[in-house]
Formats: C-alpha cells, structure tokens, sequence
C-alpha cells in the first residue's frame, strides 16, 4: 500500500483573540485616539450619506460603516511615511492615515481638541469626497481615488484587485532605496478571489518585500457571500502555498488590529517578506448608499442585528470605560466634538441656496472646467535641458555603425549608469545572454541586480513596476510579445494611463514599457500583434518607434528620463538593420514628438515608421512619385510632431498614412482621424491610409505575407493618392 504523509509548513498561520488584560497594556492615549477617530469616521460616513441624499456627492458613496476599527487599529502602528492604498471602499483608511499624519506628538484627545492642521484633513477629505478643488487631488478622484502622498497615501483603487501590486511595487523601491518603510495593502474578500492579489502575493514573497496584505473580510462581495465565493474561506491561509504567513483576527476590533499588525510587522521584520492579514469586520450598509443588505434581499436582519452587537462604536468605548482608560463623560464629549468637527467641514463646502431652504455646493470650490484635460500627461519640462540631437549634428568620424538589436542593451546600459532607479522587470531578462531577444545583452555583467526575472505574471509584475514607478523608481517592464499586453490590460490601461490625471495631474508616473513586435516572423496569431493602437487609445500613453539605432537610443533616454508612462515599440524585422551612432555619446535624446524627415518631396506627403521607412521610399521610387517622406518616430497622436505634418501637407496637398499592421489595431486609423480635422483646407485627395488586412498574421509564411503591408500595398494606396489607379487601401 502507498503511504501518504502530510506536508508540513514553517510558514506561520495563527488566529488571534484578546483579553481585556491584553486591552489594559495598550497606552491609554492610543486607546483614546483610536477612539476619537473611530468616532470621527462614522460621523464622517454618516455625513457624507447625508450630502449624497441632497446631491451633492456625485457618483457612489462607498460608506465604510462599521469597519472603522480595522482602519484605526492599522494606522496606529504605521509612521507617516509608511505607505498605503486601497480600493473604492476607503474613507476609513485614508482619514485615519491623514488624521495620523498631521497629529501632534503626545496628542491625547483626552487633555484637549483636534488642531488646526487635523480639522483640515478631514475638510479636504470630504472636498475630494464631493469632488471640489480643496480636495487632495482637486476634487478628479472623488469618493474612490484618494491620495495624499504626504501621508503615505499612493492612491486608492476602484478596480476591485487593481491595488495589491502597486504596494508590492512601493515595497520594492523603499527596499531599492534602503529605506526602512512598510506599504499596505487594503482590500477585501473579493478582491482576494482575483489573479492580482495571488501575483502580488507571490511576487512580494520572492522578492522579499515588507508589505502587509490586509484583507477586509466583510464577508460580501456586492451581495455574493464569502461561500459563494470560494470553498476555503479561511481566507488568512491564501499565502501559505506562497510562503506568506497568515493571521487572522477580529477587524472589528481595532486592538485586536493593532496586535495583529504588531505581529505582521515583527515577522516581516524578523523573517523578511509579505504577511497577509485576514480581518473578519462586516459592513453595515449596502454596497454603496444608506440602505442595508437585507433592503436588497441578500442578507437576514438577523445577522445584520448579530454584527450590530459587535459595532465598533459601541463595544469599544464600553470597553475603555470598563478598564478606566476613559470616563463616560469623556466618551461623550469625544463623540460631540466629531460631530462638530464634521458639521464644521461640511458647512465649509456648502451653503443654503438663494430663495431655497435647500443646501448647494459654495459655487467658487468647484475646479475650473477649462482644466478638465490638464495632467492627462506631463508638460515635458523635465527635458528643459536635455540635448537633443540628430546624426547630421555629429562629424562622420564621431559616429560608429551598429545593429539596431545591438543599440537597445546600450540605450538600457547607459540609462542605468545614469538613473540608480532603472531596473528591467520581465520574463527571463535576466537569462539566455540577454533575454529572449537579446535586449539586456551583457548588462548582467555590469548590473545583475538589475535585471528582474520575473514569473509568467504580466499583470503583476507590471503593476509591481508601476507602484515601484509612483514611489521614485524609474522601471522598464518587458512585455515579450505585445499580445501579451492583454494580460496585463488593467495595470496598462486603468492604472498607467490614468493615475496622474485623475489624482490630480501633477503626480509623474515614469514608467517605460519595452514591446516587440514580431510579425512577420512566423510566431502566428498570439504572437504578432503590434500593440500601439491599444495604447493608442489611452491618452495618458505616448509611444514611440524607432526605425534606425540613432534613434532607438535617444528615443529610449528620452522615455527613461519623461515623467509619464512611455511604450517603446520594438520590430524585430529591423533587428539586424545597422545605423550609425556617436561612438563615445549616448546621452542624447531624440525629443518625443519630433518626427524625421527621411526625403523631402513636393507631391505628396507619406507618415511612416517601423518597417514603413524602408518600404515607402522603393514604393515611391518604384512609381516614379516625388513624395515626402517622414518617420514620425512619436506615433501618439496626441505627440505626434504636427507641425512638420502641417507643413508638408501644406506644400504636397496629399496625404498618406502607411503602416505594417492589420487593421484591429492600428494606431493609423487615429492619426487619419485627427488629420482630417486639423489638414483638411489643404488636401486636395482624400487621406489614404494603407494597412495590413483584417486577419492577424498566422504560421503560413504566405498568408502572413499576406495579412501585412509592404511595398506593393504602399504603391497602391501611392498610386490611389496621385489619381493613377483604384484606390484599394482604406
């Protein structure tokens, strides 16, 4: 008969449970200030389901009611520049973390009020809550994107499992930058069910990373019950597989929080490496709005009554008053002097309307309209001194010919002599003599530490590097085949490309991701795409694509020195292509936005890029056309280098647009868009726009061939554009 033997584990898993003599050791004006702040968040809540109900909070109110004593119990263990973040469900959090924050040292909320400094935190909170210019981010995040970087508040999430790896990715630049700090994580049971958490999970743990998971077990997500959700619900063992110690605890109880967090803090501390947190706390209210869950049908009033027995606004105040730490007398004046600090706040940001009784929004807090599109991405002020250069401002003697595959490890090498917060994080960039494609060849001689070799985790250890980015680290992720960008589609597209506008505008988010286009080389469907057009349509993003080794390094020091988040497309068709680059200066820049004339022309104008710059001018020389060529290089087309674009079509009347890809993803069909309303008194043709064809390239060489562009698809759409024959392309 086989035999079967239990797996043992050394990683810790325990529950934890409190006497009221654990209680009594707590200092009492800790005590009392997890109990001024309890109080303040249910006024605060209660507040701001008031204002909802007269209109004047626009969008959801995620009330946190009842789960305030998790919150406190946290931040009572946290220094101010110990970072957090969370989801839509964060009100809680982010007022205890800022009350912190501004509170004076040896404050008792015993011995005397809030000051001035406190009272504000809690006004601006509910400014950004209503979405007024007080607020943190100006009033762009509203009730469920806080931040307050002075605080340690990075940003919290509306998409449920968007969080997690942005803390992971805090950690990791505190570790890079030796500095001694803890990022939390706050999320709930819902959130634990999604690929995020596990990849965040995972990836703080291989790393080594000093992140608490705090998981606020309120047992619904939405009105799915915790066991509708998953068999285990023990939702504090979800890291044992990982390596992750667990504990689990009472979040209604913010002393029990505050142990469990001493505890985390010790073992990361001690052991290195994540903990995950499970706080069994429960949400009064619906989703969102003032009604309960049993008003929806989703839960009885019976154990809606049970959680109530357990509200952290009741029991612990008894419990203070029990064990001498506060006087009845004190509680109630506690509670009285948050209901005015609310009151206060809200009379603030509103006043009684003319000729009504009803109340209104003080006309002059709400943020300028005209500012709407400000911050979607930076000014590029950061380039005030950078140099930009072309290869004709170099003596013929200064420059050296290299292959374009050979210039992208020299363009990463330089920027990591440069920028100690440059790191590569992909799959196995660190292995193979330079990845998969040769890009980190021989940087693991100078900087193996650099090179991250991630898991098979492209939402997590993109979102790694993006919180890693948004706490001082300028990364590069390698996303090693642009389909796989889909994998990794909310930490691109409803992370990167958003945060710096809607928390404010004035955040930079210096992220880089690298993305190799390899069509054309028999990789078939899931394996070819060329991914700008996705970026394309997220403004926050601007793209760039090299066609000679001159520009790959200049155009790749200029993503790794702009503010906002940069894709630099790779083609591997043009790998082995050489060019000629300055032999002893790669610290130029080709500024973004600023296209190349490749061949002035005077009868039409053709934008091209990538593979497009070789084959436009055999297309034109092969028709006979005087055409002017132009490599845009920046192929955003909120970046694009319009000026040059304008001109030309000023002097040609003619346009053309040609690119490699199939039509799905083009980025062309934008550019088309915009050029038409900005060109349109000087064309004398429709814009052509030539494009490979609805299918994606597959295995087959001859149906690949097929579904992309090349020469001859540029000489029909040239000879559609002159009047010479049936314009096919469209």
């Amino acid at each position: 008969m086989p035999k079967f033997t239990k797996f043992k584990t050394e990683t810790p898993w325990v529950r934890l449970t409190l006497t009221d003599e654990d209680r009594k050791k707590e200092p009492g004006d800790c005590h009392a200030r997890m109990l001024e702040q309890i109080f303040i968040i249910r006024e605060f809540e209660e507040k701001i389901l008031e204002l909802h109900g007269e209109g004047l909070v626009h969008g959801p109110a995620h009330a946190s009611i009842g789960q305030e004593g998790g919150a406190v119990g946290v931040m009572s263990q946290l220094a101010a520049d110990d970072k957090i973040n969370g989801t839509h469900r964060m009100h809680h959090q982010f007022l205890a973390k800022v009350l912190n924050y501004a509170t004076p040292e040896g404050y008792d909320p015993r011995n005397g009020a809030l000051d001035d400094n406190m009272r504000e935190m809690i006004m601006r909170t509910m400014a950004e809550i209503m979405g007024l210019s007080p607020g943190f981010c100006g009033g762009r995040g509203g009730s469920m994107h806080l931040r307050f970087d002075e605080a340690g508040v990075l940003g919290s999430n509306a998409i449920v499992g968007g969080n997690p790896p942005h803390a992971a990715g805090y950690a990791f630049a505190d570790k890079w930058y030796d500095r001694d700090r803890i990022s939390v994580a706050f999320f709930g049971d819902g959130a634990i069910q999604q690929g995020a958490a596990y990849e965040s999970m995972n990836l703080a743990a291989l790393y080594e990373l000093p992140v608490i998971f705090f998981c606020e077990n309120n047992q619904y997500a939405v009105s799915t019950n915790l066991q509708e959700q998953t068999r285990e619900t023990r939702l504090s063992g979800r890291g044992l597989s990982l390596g992750v110690p667990g504990i689990n605890c009472d979040g209604m109880d913010p002393v029990a929080v505050r142990l469990a967090t001493e505890w985390a803090l010790d073992i990361i501390k001690k052991e290195r490496g994540p903990v995950l947190i499970e706080a069994d706390t429960y949400r009064h209210l619906h989703q969102s709005g003032p009604l309960k869950g049993s008003a929806f049908g989703y839960r009885t009033k019976e154990e809606e009554d049970d959680w109530q027995k357990r509200d952290p606004c009741e029991v612990y105040p008894a419990q203070l008053v029990k064990l001498g730490v506060v006087k009845k007398e004190q509680v109630a004046e506690l509670q009285e002097r948050a209901r005015e600090v609310v009151e206060w706040a809200a009379g603030e940001l509103t006043e009684v309307a003319p000729d009504s009784n009803a109340r209104r929004i003080v006309p002059a807090l709400w943020p300028d309209s005209g500012e709407v599109e400000f911050g979607i991405r930076g000014d590029l002020s950061e380039f005030d001194s950078a140099k930009a250069r072309e290869t004709d401002d170099y003596n013929p003697q200064e420059l050296e010919e290299v292959k374009l595959v050979e210039a992208i490890p020299m363009a990463i090498l330089h920027n990591m002599q440069k920028y100690d917060g440059v790191v590569v994080f992909g799959e196995d960039v660190h292995r193979l003599r330079g990845g998969t494609a040769g890009a980190t060849r021989g940087i693991d001689q100078h900087y193996p530490d650099r090179l991250i070799g991630t898991p098979i985790c492209e939402n997590g250890f993109t979102g790694l590097a993006l919180g890693a980015a948004i706490n001082g680290m300028r990364p590069i992720v390698e996303i090693m085949y642009p389909d796989f960008v889909l994998m990794a589609a909310d930490q691109l597209f409803n992370q990167a490309a958003k945060v710096r506008h809607m928390f404010g505008g004035n955040y930079p988010v210096p992220l880089v991701v690298r993305s190799r286009v390899a069509a054309g080389t028999g990789y078939g469907s899931q394996h070819s795409m060329d991914a700008s057009g996705l970026f394309a349509c997220y403004p926050g993003w601007r793209i760039v694509a090299p066609s000679t080794p001159f520009d790959y390094i200049g155009l790749m020091n200029a993503a790794i020195q702009c503010d906002d988040p940069v894709l630099v497309v790779e083609y591997q068709d043009l790998f082995q292509e050489t060019g000629l680059i300055p032999a002893k200066d790669l610290d130029y820049v080709v500024p973004l936005g600023k296209a190349r004339t490749v061949k002035s022309g005077s009868e039409c104008t053709m934008l091209v890029w990538a593979e497009m710059v070789k084959h436009a001018p055999m297309a034109a020389e092969a028709l006979g056309i005087d055409a002017e060529i132009i490599d845009l290089r920046t192929i955003d087309p909120l970046g694009l280098d319009w000026d040059a674009v304008e001109a030309s079509v000023r002097k040609t009347n003619r346009l053309m647009i040609a690119e490699e890809t199939t039509r799905g993803t083009s980025v062309g069909a934008r550019i088309v868009e915009m050029a038409q309303e900005r060109l349109f008194d000087w064309l004398d043709h429709e814009i052509v726009h030539v494009t490979g064809t609805d299918s994606s390239p597959v295995v087959s060489k001859v149906l690949e061939e097929a579904a992309l562009a090349g020469q001859a698809e540029v000489e029909t759409g040239l000879q559609a554009l002159m009047g010479r024959g049936q314009q096919t392309a469209a």
